[in-house]
């Protein structure tokens, strides 16, 4: 497949999805923070108005109230914007929610760069890293709505703390309606042997869009998407590297901390090769459109192939050994 096919925002279709699930599960209920038009979690509202908590502007106390929830037997999905959820209330989700393990799941909109003229008090760049180290926390970054999707049944039968990263925009299908999310596992979606590419969220439509250019250019991508940054699939992120000996890791995140960190702590103890990470390089972002804030963040397509080639290149001791490039698994 050389080309993906349109498709729904992923706040959208993870929020549908919840509302169809919730009448076999009804433990579960929605705790939102004054965003649920922004977020779409106002799909609750509207269906099951029974099960909907609006908390206000009050994101430490929502985060509170939802830890209350959960010891008295209900499944809480709290509803914000990531740069509001993990940071406001990183305290009560720290002492109130991991350490006693409730089982919470935290569902931040909005994440990563590219919110349009949303800005830099708004996006947040920095949540996988906080989310990640957080002692039994699991952090989940669906890539397109299917997967957004796929996200809520997993979750639905997890008990325990988790933070699931959403985006604003519509994002490419690279997945159906038959998909099934293993938690703790990682995807090939495209075979090659000259470099291994790991992505995550939505970035993985667009490090597919990569790989696509450069095999119109003669090089074989083996593409990796990691839905499950925690728990992370090492042993699954060695196999990929071992097939070429060369990675490069792309996230809408900072490059600290971020997909591109876990998978440097895993191939540095177990595999150690060259790992270049593209992502945000410690710095805010800023306004503007999705198209220009991606191109000039290094996260578009051409840009994300443009840097693959420059690691291919710039590795002397490699011996390009091409091979059919599969489609994406399914």
């Amino acid at each position: 497949m050389g080309e993906l096919r349109p498709g729904a925002a992923l706040r959208e279709a993870f929020w549908d999805e919840l509302t169809q699930r919730m009448p076999d599960h009804p433990n579960v209920v929605v705790v939102d923070g004054d965003l649920a038009n922004s977020t779409r979690a106002e799909l609750v509202a509207e269906r099951i108005p029974g099960r909907f908590l609006e908390m206000g502007i009050a994101e430490q106390n929502m985060l509170g109230a939802a830890a209350g929830l959960a010891t008295m037997g209900w499944a809480p999905y709290v509803s914000s914007l990531a740069c509001f959820a993990v940071n406001r209330a990183l305290d009560s989700i720290r002492v109130l929610i991991a350490q006693p393990g409730l089982d919470v799941k935290i569902i931040g909109g909005y994440t990563g760069i590219l919110l349009g003229t949303a800005g830099k008090t708004h996006q947040d760049v920095t949540d996988i890293a906080v989310m990640r180290a957080m002692p039994g926390m699991t952090v989940v970054s669906p890539a397109d709505e299917h997967e957004a999707r796929a996200t809520v049944r997993a979750l639905l039968k997890r008990r325990g703390p988790a933070y699931v990263r959403l985006t604003k925009s519509p994002s490419p299908q690279l997945f159906d309606e038959k998909y099934e999310l293993e938690l703790g596992r990682v995807v090939v979606l495209r075979q090659g042997a000259d470099v291994t590419v790991f992505s995550t969220g939505v970035q993985s439509t667009r490090a597919f869009e990569a790989a696509v250019l450069l095999a119109g250019r003669g090089m074989s991508v083996h593409l990796v998407h990691v839905p499950t940054i925690k728990p992370l699939d090492a042993d699954g992120v060695v196999e990929a590297a071992k097939l070429t000996g060369l990675a490069v890791t792309t996230e809408d995140h900072s490059v600290l901390g971020g997909l591109g960190g876990a998978i440097a702590e895993v191939l540095s103890s177990r595999f150690p090769v060259r790992l270049e990470r593209l992502g945000i390089s410690d710095r805010f972002g800023e306004c503007g459109s999705d198209a220009s804030l991606a191109e000039k963040f290094g996260l578009s397509p051409g840009v994300i192939a443009e840097a693959v080639e420059r690691v291919v290149s710039g590795n002397p001791r490699r011996t390009r050994r091409s091979r059919p490039v599969g489609d994406p698994g399914r």
